[in-house]
């Protein structure tokens, strides 16, 4: 799979073949094609197998300090492998069902769970009230950190953190936190 990531960041959805993948990986085109029968399939592979692993989902005792780890968590994902494999097929996703598919069930719904369950936790904490629509605030910390990571440049960023990812996961929780109604501690 590596080889895969590779060739995608390099060429693109478009300019990727399994000729190259299989000359990087070091096997024979039949040896992939043996395990994918396209290069949509051998791209889906890669997407299952890079898919980001957003770590344990831990109560840390408030809202704000799960939802900082959350948001440091996908900032470290979209900066990683997962997130190089995003920039190369975001594009093809537009156009390609199967793939849009794989990147939702692997990106998405993962993230998805961790906030429902940390909303659970602090509308159990009484940090807030009941959440109208949870779905709502998940797209709220995957369109931030999606956008800022990809396109914002990291000189015009405004903050102060390391990457782009850790800049805006840092400035993000703040709005969140009030977004949510949450209590000042």
């Amino acid at each position: 799979m590596d080889a895969t990531l590779t060739e995608l960041q390099l060429h693109g959805y478009s300019g990727l073949t399994t000729a190259a993948v299989a000359r990087r990986a070091g096997v024979s085109t039949a040896t992939l094609y043996r395990r994918w029968r396209s290069k949509e399939d051998l791209v889906v592979g890669a997407a299952r197998a890079w898919a980001e692993n957003l770590g344990p989902d831990h109560d840390h005792g408030s809202l704000a300090a799960d939802l900082g780890v959350l948001l440091r968590d996908k900032a470290a994902a979209l900066e990683g492998p997962s997130g190089r494999l995003l920039r190369a097929v975001l594009g093809e996703a537009a156009h390609n069902r199967a793939l849009a598919d794989v990147l939702f069930d692997a990106f998405v719904i993962p993230l998805q769970g961790r906030v429902l369950a940390l909303l659970d936790r602090a509308v159990e904490r009484r940090e807030i009230p009941e959440v109208e629509d949870p779905l709502v605030v998940a797209e709220l910390v995957i369109g931030p950190m999606v956008s800022h990571t990809f396109l914002v440049p990291p000189e015009t960023g405004g903050g102060h953190a390391a990457t782009p990812g850790a800049d805006i996961a840092e400035r993000l929780l703040p709005y969140l936190l009030r977004a949510l109604g949450a209590r000042r501690a």
